[in-house]
């Protein structure tokens, strides 16, 4: 079963937060010293096997704190695929140069999902809504390109981790991950998020909607986006026993 293929046509096409949508103060710091951009020049050289050069795809879309649906994110996700079932994304608050490392999104086929233990399944997502709804796009690339792609995530499943939570203000990621759900009705997202993202790309997600109405529309299968039939899934910091002195075998 292939699920998400389109991924690997889409070449080096690379195009969640926008800025505007939050008044936060930036990441402190003092700018960058001759040092450290003689280290980035460096780093334009890296070999193109590794993990950077194996992103392929930009995609836009809008996600909730598990449990809290007013607290809601624009999420610039930049993937790759590591095989037809499984895809492992990097999340930005935008598609800048100096945009935050906010999360990461793990993409799965339904095939794997399927295989998944209860418990386990809690932590995912579906992605029907926000494709046939138009809210997931795919910017900067052929409208053809993208619809191709969309058919491909539209069965998938995400599990997503927030690492900085930048729309409470926060300027450097603090406290412990948070887990991350995606919308799957219509009037869920903020229309002031969806108006901006559209905007600042010169694009109407009603379009996209349309534009999308002959996709298949999949099965969301049991489990998944578990916090609409119960209490929602959330990270609390626990204090374990600290483990200071490393075992060593018995002596003979």
């Amino acid at each position: 079963m292939k699920t998400i293929p389109a991924f690997a046509c889409l070449g080096a096409g690379l195009a969640m937060l926008i800025a505007a949508l939050t008044a936060q103060e930036p990441t402190p710091g003092a700018g960058k010293s001759a040092k450290k951009k003689i280290v980035e020049a460096g780093a334009e050289v890296l070999p193109s096997e590794d993990p950077l050069h194996a992103i392929h795809a930009h995609v836009c879309g809008f996600q909730f704190y598990n449990g809290q649906m007013d607290r809601q994110v624009v999420a610039h996700h930049y993937c790759a695929q590591l095989n037809e079932d499984v895809m492992q994304c990097l999340l930005y608050d935008s598609d800048k140069a100096d945009a935050r490392l906010i999360g990461i999104e793990y993409l799965i086929s339904a095939r794997v999902f399927a295989t998944l233990p209860p418990e386990e399944k809690k932590l995912w997502h579906s992605h029907v809504h926000e494709v046939k709804s138009g809210e997931l796009i795919a910017p900067g690339i052929a409208d053809v390109a993208e619809k191709q792609l969309m058919r491909d995530l539209a069965g998938t499943y995400g599990k997503t981790w927030l690492t900085w939570q930048v729309d409470r203000g926060d300027t450097v990621p603090l406290g412990i991950p948070q887990l991350m759900m995606n919308f799957t009705e219509d009037g869920q997202v903020k229309p002031e998020i969806l108006g901006d993202r559209d905007a600042k790309y010169g694009i109407r997600s009603s379009d996209k909607r349309h534009e999308r109405e002959d996709l298949p529309l999949p099965q969301i299968l049991d489990g998944a986006d578990d916090w609409q039939k119960e209490g929602a899934v959330q990270l609390d910091s626990t204090t374990v026993e600290s483990k200071t002195m490393i075992p060593t075998s018995p002596k003979k």
